[in-house]
């Protein structure tokens, strides 16, 4: 009969070892046991990137990259973002399962009614430079609330991890549309709790000259979908830093403001600005094809940007809801005039074998970039309207980890590589380069 187990034959030794397989792993603290001698510290796994290693065992998120599939809690994302309102699926992260109607209403009211920042938190931002990107004011802002938030040190506190998890939510499309409005030199627009938690993020950002601001419904929503989208991605690289840094206990204000951090990479968050530099750099549909023939040939530094994904090896389920988007946004705001270069190279790189072959797909950034710009955003605060919904993401992952017993401070080991020991050298007997 087939047991669970993985029999390791040490070659160098001529042991042989039984491990446990659980889930599809094992656990590489059970290779330490793997020794020559009594002074060998034991086999280790090497894994640069964590191309292999589970860093955790998460009930939030599933992918199944070969397949193009993503579930929030067991539902497909197709049906979330067809059906369901950001909040809702916010709720659906945070606590497992759909809200009841009266539920839903109840953490609309708190998220609502906690948007309003310390009137301490606009100075704070008025100390940034007028050039700021909005990306490092949001990081710096929402690492300081932990000051205004002292009672957020209470991790162990399940209530104390509610208020600072709906205080997250409620207050980071707030500090994102100030951190525009400070680049912009406009004044800052307070919330309405009158309007939804993305029309309020909308007027924030527009309103000018008027007390009012009269969101379109179809812009309202093509957003709402794009923050359902975003909301989260299982153990991507901002995902595992919120996790790492707050494993050491932190509050969760300094482990989000981690995990916006990374998000501020190019290899993250920027992947939609360059797609945007792409087609920019196309001109035109007629030269498609040779950009095509220049990726393919690896002369230059051109690349197929928005295809592909370190996860998936088919179509991101994604790139399917925001291309229908895309159609529902243009329709209102005009076609961005690189929407046509952008459906002609899909079309060719989905017919082309080189990338078939090579599993490259639009991922979710390719068409998100176009609609942001249609919507008037600059592209500066294209990885911000990506930290705002992903917040949720980086709350529940972080509450699932602080409350998770196998968990430890991260302390990932390395493999030495640099000088074996040796006897400080006097100034006056070193060599001379």
């Amino acid at each position: 009969m087939a047991k669970d187990t993985l029999t390791i034959t040490d070659n160098r030794t001529g042991k042989t070892y039984e491990v446990p397989i659980e889930n599809g792993c094992i656990r590489t603290n059970a290779l330490r046991q793997i020794k020559t001698g009594d002074d060998d510290f034991g086999l280790m796994g090497y894994d640069p990137a964590f191309l292999n290693t589970a860093n955790c065992k998460s009930a939030i998120t599933f992918i199944d990259g070969d397949k193009g599939i993503l579930e929030y809690r067991g539902y497909p994302i197709e049906q979330l973002a067809e059906k369901s309102s950001f909040l809702e699926v916010a709720y659906l992260l945070l606590n497992g399962e759909l809200p009841s109607e009266k539920e839903l209403q109840q953490f609309n009211h708190l998220v609502t009614h906690h948007t309003y920042v310390h009137e301490n938190v606009k100075s704070f931002m008025d100390g940034f430079r007028y050039d700021a990107h909005p990306m490092s004011m949001v990081s710096s802002t929402v690492a300081a609330l932990s000051s205004f938030y002292p009672d957020a040190k209470n991790i162990k506190d399940p209530l104390s991890r509610r208020i600072q998890i709906t205080r997250l939510i409620a207050k980071m499309p707030t500090i994102a549309a100030f951190s525009y409005r400070h680049t912009m030199g406009l004044p800052y627009i307070y919330p309405d709790n009158d309007l939804s938690y993305v029309a309020n993020f909308l007027a924030m950002i527009k309103r000018i000259g008027t007390s009012t601001y009269k969101v379109h419904p179809v812009l309202e929503r093509a957003l709402d979908i794009l923050f359902i989208l975003h909301a989260d991605h299982e153990q991507n690289c901002s995902t595992t830093s919120v996790r790492t840094v707050g494993s050491s206990e932190v509050d969760p204000y300094s482990a989000v403001s981690a995990g916006i951090g990374a998000l501020y990479g190019p290899l993250h968050g920027g992947a939609n600005e360059a797609v945007l530099r792409m087609l920019r750099d196309i001109g035109h549909v007629s030269k498609i094809p040779e950009f095509i023939k220049s990726v393919k040939s690896g002369e230059g530094e051109k690349k197929l940007m928005g295809f592909g994904h370190r996860v998936y090896k088919s179509y991101d389920p994604r790139a399917k809801v925001i291309k229908r988007v895309a159609d529902e946004v243009f329709e209102v705001t005009g076609k961005n005039p690189l929407l046509e270069i952008a459906v002609e190279l899909e079309r060719i790189a989905l017919e082309d074998e080189y990338f078939v072959k090579r599993k490259l797909y639009p991922n979710v950034d390719f068409y998100s970039g176009l609609i942001y710009e249609a919507m008037g955003f600059q592209v500066e605060m294209f990885p911000v309207l990506f930290a705002i919904p992903r917040t949720v993401g980086w709350c529940a992952q972080w509450e699932e980890m602080v409350t998770d017993n196998e968990q430890k401070i991260a302390r990932p080991r390395q493999v030495f590589t640099g000088a074996p020991r040796r006897d400080y050298v006097p100034m006056d007997k070193r060599a001379v380069k």
